[in-house]
C-alpha cells in the first residue's frame, strides 16, 4: 500500500488539475460541440447539482473514512464520465453524464484538501493553496489546448479519462494515515453543532464572495475588454489568460508567504486590495499595457481568498474538517451563481458599465465580514483542547 506523503500530495495536486479540466470543459469546448446557450446553461446547472450533492457527502465521509478510497471513487467516476461525454450526440444522455462529472469533481473538492490537512502537520494553508493552484492550471491548459491550439476536443477528453483512471489506480493502492484528532460524534450531532456556529456561516459567505468575483470576472473579461478598451478577439483572450496567470502566480507566491497563523490577516488585506484594484481596472479606463498589468494584479489579489478561507475553516474545526470544508465549499456553486445573477440583473436595470460596481462592492463586503467577525474566526491553538459539542 502507498502511504508516502509526497506521493499522496502529488496525487492530490493531479486530481485538482483534472477538477479544473472538468469545471472548464463546457466553456472551452461549447463551440466545438455546437451547444446553444440554453444547452450550456442546462449542462452547467447539472454539473453544479452533482457537485453540491457530492462535496457535502464526501466531505462528511472524509471525517471518518479513508480519504484515499474516497478519492479512488471520485477518480473512477470522473474517468468514466470523461470517456463517455459526448461520445454520443444525445443531449439528455450527456446531461446525465455532466451530472456525474459534477459528482466526480465534487468528490475531489470534498476529500483532497481534507487529506492534505491530515498528512501535513505544518504549512497546511500552503498545500491547500497549491492544491487550488493546480485547479487554475487545469483550467488554463484546457483553454489553451482547445481554443488556441484548436485540437480535437474529444481526443482531449479520452486522454483525460486515461490519466484520471491511472490516478484512480494510485488512490486505490494508497492509504491515508489516520488523523490524530478525530470526532466520535454522530452525523446529526455534528450537524447540529455546526448549525450553531456563526463562524461557519461567515466563512461560507467569504467563500461565496471570493468565488463570485473570480467566476464572474472569468466570464466577462473578454467582453469587458472588447466593449470598453478596444481589444479584439485575440487580445481580449490574452487578457483572460493574464487574469488566470495572475491567479496561478498568486496562489504560489502568496501561498508561500502566508503562514497558518496569518490566514485571517491575509484574507482581510486581500479583500480590501481586490476592491481597490478592481475599481482601477473597471472604472479608471487604463491603457492597454496598464489593463494587462491590472488584470494580472487583480488575479493575484483574488487568487488565495478561497483557498485561505478553506484552510482557515479546516484548521478552526480540525475534528470535523471534512464536513466543515464541505459546507464552506458549497460557496463555489452559490457564489458562482449569485454574483453573475446579480450582475445580469444590474445590467438589465442600468447598464453594463454601471453593473461593474458589483465586483468592488463584493470585495468590500468580504472585508467588512472578515473584520466584523475577526475574533470569532481566530483559530484556537490545538494545545487548548478539542471542541466541545
Amino acid at each position: 500500500m502507498i502511504r508516502n506523503r509526497n506521493i499522496l500530495t502529488m496525487s492530490s495536486f493531479t486530481a485538482m488539475f483534472f477538477l479544473g479540466v472538468g469545471a472548464a470543459i463546457i466553456g472551452a469546448a461549447s463551440r466545438n460541440i455546437g451547444l446553444s446557450p440554453f444547452q450550456i446553461g442546462l449542462l452547467l446547472a447539472a454539473q453544479n447539482i452533482g457537485f453540491i450533492l457530492s462535496v457535502i457527502t464526501v466531505g462528511t465521509l472524509a471525517d471518518s473514512a479513508d480519504k484515499a478510497r474516497l478519492l479512488f471513487a471520485a477518480s473512477f467516476i470522473l474517468a468514466v464520465s470523461f470517456f463517455f461525454f459526448y461520445q454520443n450526440d444525445a443531449f439528455i444522455l450527456n446531461l446525465g453524464i455532466m451530472l456525474i462529472i459534477g459528482v466526480g469533481i465534487g468528490g475531489y473538492e470534498g476529500a483532497a484538501d481534507a487529506m492534505l490537512l491530515d498528512i501535513h502537520q505544518r504549512r497546511q494553508s500552503l498545500f491547500i493553496n497549491m492544491n487550488h493552484f493546480f485547479v487554475t492550471v487545469g483550467q488554463l491548459m484546457i483553454v489553451i489546448y482547445l481554443i488556441f491550439l484548436q485540437m480535437d476536443w474529444r481526443k482531449s477528453m479520452v486522454q483525460s479519462a486515461v490519466a484520471v483512471f491511472v490516478l484512480a489506480i494510485i488512490f486505490g493502492l494508497s492509504r491515508v494515515p489516520p488523523r490524530k484528532v478525530v470526532t466520535t460524534e454522530s452525523f446529526g450531532k455534528r450537524l447540529a453543532f455546526i448549525g450553531k456556529q456563526r463562524p461557519v456561516l461567515v466563512l461560507f459567505l467569504l467563500a461565496s464572495c471570493a468565488v463570485g468575483i473570480e467566476a464572474s470576472l472569468i466570464g466577462i473579461i473578454t467582453t469587458l475588454l472588447m466593449e470598453f478598451y478596444g481589444f479584439n478577439q485575440v487580445t481580449s483572450k490574452l487578457g483572460l489568460v493574464a487574469f488566470l496567470s495572475g491567479i496561478a502566480t498568486g496562489r504560489i507566491v502568496l501561498g508561500v508567504l502566508a503562514r497558518d497563523s496569518q490566514q485571517l490577516e491575509y484574507i482581510l488585506a486581500l479583500f480590501a486590495l481586490t476592491a481597490i484594484v478592481l475599481s482601477f481596472l473597471l472604472f479608471a479606463s487604463p491603457g492597454t499595457v496598464m489593463a494587462y498589468i491590472l488584470l494580472v494584479v487583480s488575479g493575484a489579489t483574488i487568487s488565495v481568498l478561497f483557498p485561505l478561507t478553506i484552510a482557515l475553516a479546516g484548521l478552526k474545526y480540525l475534528e470535523m474538517s471534512g464536513m466543515v470544508m464541505g459546507i464552506i465549499k458549497l460557496g463555489i456553486p452559490v457564489g458562482g451563481i449569485a454574483a453573475p445573477l446579480m450582475f445580469s440583473l444590474c445590467v438589465q436595470a442600468a447598464s453594463f458599465k454601471a453593473a461593474l460596481v458589483i465586483f468592488p462592492a463584493i470585495g468590500i463586503t468580504g472585508f467588512i465580514l472578515a473584520l466584523t467577525y475577526r475574533k470569532q474566526l481566530a483559530v484556537v491553538s490545538r494545545s487548548e483542547g478539542p471542541i466541545n459539542m
